[in-house]
């Protein structure tokens, strides 16, 4: 079987390697010519831990910026295109209607599988289905459960395969995929397009009022000058089963590219359908309340105004990603304040923050503080 995928970005790649490594033939396509040609030459260079050496060892995988090849060729296609943000929360899918429109147009396409595995707005595939059924075209919701840095691991030893969608031979060729990449046999869950598109936003949901939890009660330990112990409360917390430890831990709020954009279109979903007050919006409000209280909870204890220094202000140590990054977020309140700070982080973050000199002089310094000047870590 050949398997294509439209969008082969940081999970389209990952998602790709891992299926040609277990035996299919897979066809992606992109819109970055270079990086399509990089693809092709194994070269492309990335943070993420296991794509170099899988792409350099890929035999059956071939990478094209001709999505109606992709659709033509392949009975299975997937697409992991960008889907950005609104104002609101909610996700803009106008790629994953481009990607529609080339499936309409593409000659004929009768008894295809669309297989959406980005992230959607709730009641989005529907309206898929709908613009694909008269093409004889099927309709499936397949997000992945991942985090950047860790994407093929969170791939082979996913806790769940989310599947959305009515058809069984679909579900019967999905199930075959996930089993044939994975290194455990998944937990499956199959359900509606819609009712699948509202769980994947609800689990990042619970994960963002998780941390939200956790950094409450290690704000109120600190406020009773008990910020010593917040670790091991959480640890007693988290020890009874019905909570769990994972997620359960003080430091920064929740960052990066996926929980507080899914959070907050949980919350936009949920005032769409009537519910004014929802743990999304709540715990966005928190997350920024946070925010806040590092920032003036580290000025509170610098009271000789050192300067201050972060082994990484990336969203998550070793990636390269400063979307919604907390640490960064607080590097910035800190040099806004006045003071002198020290980053020492990989080199494509620093890459991105060669400006900051430009508006903070020589009160960035990328690089560990040198021995005789006294700095205050930022550890949480």
């Amino acid at each position: 079987m050949k398997i294509g995928i439209i969008g082969a970005g940081r999970l389209g790649i990952c998602l790709a390697l891992l299926m040609e490594g277990a035996g299919y033939d897979v066809l992606v396509s992109d819109v970055r010519e270079e990086y399509v040609n990089d693809l092709n030459n194994r070269v492309i260079t990335t943070e993420e831990p296991g794509v170099q050496e899988r792409l350099k060892t890929a035999k059956n995988f071939e990478a094209i910026t001709n999505n109606h090849r992709v659709i033509k060729e392949c009975d299975f296609i997937f697409t992991l295109v960008a889907t950005p943000s609104l104002d609101d929360g909610s996700y803009n899918v106008n790629a994953v209607y481009d990607v529609i429109r080339d499936i309409q147009t593409a000659g004929d396409v009768s008894g295809k599988t669309f297989i959406v595995g980005c992230t959607t707005n709730p009641g989005d595939c529907a309206r898929f289905q709908y613009l694909l059924t008269s093409y004889g075209v099927k309709v499936v919701y397949n997000p992945e459960f991942i985090a950047q840095g860790t994407i093929i691991k969170d791939l082979i030893s996913a806790d769940m395969v989310l599947i959305g969608g009515a058809d069984d031979e679909d579900f019967e060729v999905l199930e075959k995929i996930y089993k044939d990449i994975q290194i455990k046999k998944p937990k499956i869950g199959r359900m509606s397009t819609t009712a699948a598109e509202l769980v994947k936003l609800a689990v990042n949901c619970y994960l963002t009022t998780k941390i939200s939890y956790a950094n409450m009660v290690g704000e109120v330990m600190t406020m009773a000058g008990l910020e010593n112990e917040i670790g091991d409360v959480l640890t007693a917390i988290g020890n009874d089963s019905r909570v769990g430890n994972k997620y359960l831990k003080y430091g920064y709020g929740f960052g990066g590219p996926c929980l507080p954009r899914d959070n907050r279109s949980f919350a936009a979903f949920a005032k769409k359908v009537g519910l004014e007050y929802n743990l999304g919006e709540t715990t966005d409000n928190f997350n920024n309340e946070h925010a806040s209280f590092l920032r003036k909870y580290f000025l509170k204890i610098n009271k000789d105004s050192r300067p201050f220094y972060f082994e990484y202000v990336s969203y998550k140590k070793g990636t390269d990603i400063l979307v919604e990054s907390q640490q960064y977020r607080l590097c910035l309140d800190l040099l806004n304040e006045g003071y002198t700070v020290y980053i020492d982080d990989i080199e494509s973050i620093i890459k991105q923050l060669n400006h900051l000199p430009k508006k903070y002089g020589n009160r960035v310094c990328f690089g560990k503080p040198p021995e005789n000047i006294e700095v205050i870590e930022i550890k949480l």
